[in-house]
């Protein structure tokens, strides 16, 4: 499955209607989509039933968990059902949050198919916007704040309303239970990243009209289920132990938000463990921890999206590849020994000949284009084997 390519949604449901019931439970649901980091914001990671040719970028990795915890809810709540009700019932949830408006440019695009439409849906709820630049840099590329999307689903599909004033209700809360964590410990650099990650994130609450002061108890009164209450415990322990470490005062804080949020003690010390073991395992990998330097960082960003443009292409690029015969003997010997510097000079040109058949891969004829050049020569041997549909599924 290619979560950029077309047809991805449909590939899913392909998948995970011919299997078992992954998760029995909306307990190891979480359990997994924290273990994967969806829950904390931090998109690592995919479940290990869904199959993949290439390893996958920061959004694409927050896409796949997004559909798999919107479905394995539906599932949950609804029984076993046909896939196309779910993905109707989740496009229609989204319209009615008025987040599911597509442009009629972007309609024409996806076609009159709803999978292709919720393609394009869910796509702008894992983009938190931003200039070119900012994207290519790799900060803050996705949605901190996914999972509101599983927990207000929940509640489009029990039947209750208005979602849309307990959506803001949940971010509300989430935000200022954050604000007040940051108030019990001596905040740095990365807690003040965090938090503009997460004030990004925001779909549901105005951040400009919002009071975020820190207080919330009033709140909790509302009709909040366990699963909710459960994720504001994880997302305070998240903000209070970015620092790997856990004073007295915050010990005290955490404590007891855990009793107003009717957990127990050991329920607390649970949730600080799984977020200390995540950042043990993790932190290298976390985006808004890493202290490359801003020529590091571009690299590596633009090293992601041109990953996945040249993936994007990989069968317009093999048609292209086959017809340069001599490119493709010359990339291959590039693998196993150093080419001339003659070689090097027409393995460039004839790349930018072939970029010049494939209008989505321009970047490369940008100045300074060139030096993307080791990257799609990095990506040559993923690339020739997966020239095929990623995404096409195989009749029986």
């Amino acid at each position: 499955m290619n979560p950029s390519s077309s047809g991805w949604i449909n590939k899913f449901g392909h998948l995970v209607q011919k299997e078992r019931l992954h998760f029995p439970d909306f307990e190891s649901l979480y359990l997994e989509l924290k273990k994967n980091g969806f829950i904390y914001g931090i998109h690592l990671g995919i479940s290990d039933f869904i199959p993949v040719q290439h390893e996958l970028t920061e959004d694409e990795i927050a896409k796949t968990n997004l559909l798999t915890a919107l479905y394995y809810t539906f599932r949950l709540e609804k029984g076993e059902v046909e896939f196309d009700l779910f993905v109707n019932t989740v496009f229609a949830y989204y319209q009615s949050l008025e987040v599911g408006k597509i442009s009629f440019l972007n309609k024409i695009l996806a076609g009159g198919h709803t999978e292709n439409q919720l393609e394009k849906l869910l796509d702008s709820r894992i983009y938190l916007g931003g200039n070119a630049f900012n994207r290519a840099l790799g900060n803050s590329l996705t949605n901190s704040l996914l999972y509101v999307d599983i927990l207000i689903f929940r509640v489009y599909l029990k039947g209750y309303s208005p979602i849309m004033e307990h959506a803001q209700k949940l971010e509300y809360v989430i935000m200022n239970i954050a604000y007040q964590t940051l108030n019990s410990k001596e905040t740095d650099e990365k807690d003040a990243k965090l938090m503009q990650l997460l004030a990004s994130s925001l779909t549901y609450v105005d951040l400009n009209n919002a009071n975020f002061d820190g207080t919330y108890r009033d709140l909790l009164c509302s009709n909040f289920t366990p699963e909710e209450r459960q994720y504001f415990l994880d997302m305070a322990c998240l903000t209070i132990w970015e620092d790997q470490t856990l004073n007295y005062t915050e010990s005290d804080y955490i404590f007891g938000l855990g009793t107003d949020l009717e957990k127990t003690e050991n329920e607390v010390k649970l949730a600080l463990e799984n977020v200390k073991d995540f950042f043990e395992k993790n932190r290298d990998k976390i985006p808004y921890l890493n202290d490359k330097n801003l020529a590091s960082q571009f690299y590596d960003g633009m090293s992601k999206n041109v990953s996945k443009l040249i993936l994007r292409n990989s069968k317009r690029l093999k048609k292209e590849l086959a017809e340069s015969k001599e490119l493709v003997t010359l990339l291959s010997k590039s693998a196993v020994k150093e080419l001339s510097p003659n070689e090097k000079k027409k393995v460039q040109n004839q790349l930018l000949d072939v970029f010049k058949s494939v209008p989505s891969l321009a970047i490369f004829m940008l100045p300074g284009g060139a030096v993307l050049l080791p990257i799609f020569i990095k990506l040559i041997p993923k690339l020739l084997p997966s020239a095929f549909d990623d995404n096409r599924i195989e009749e029986s």
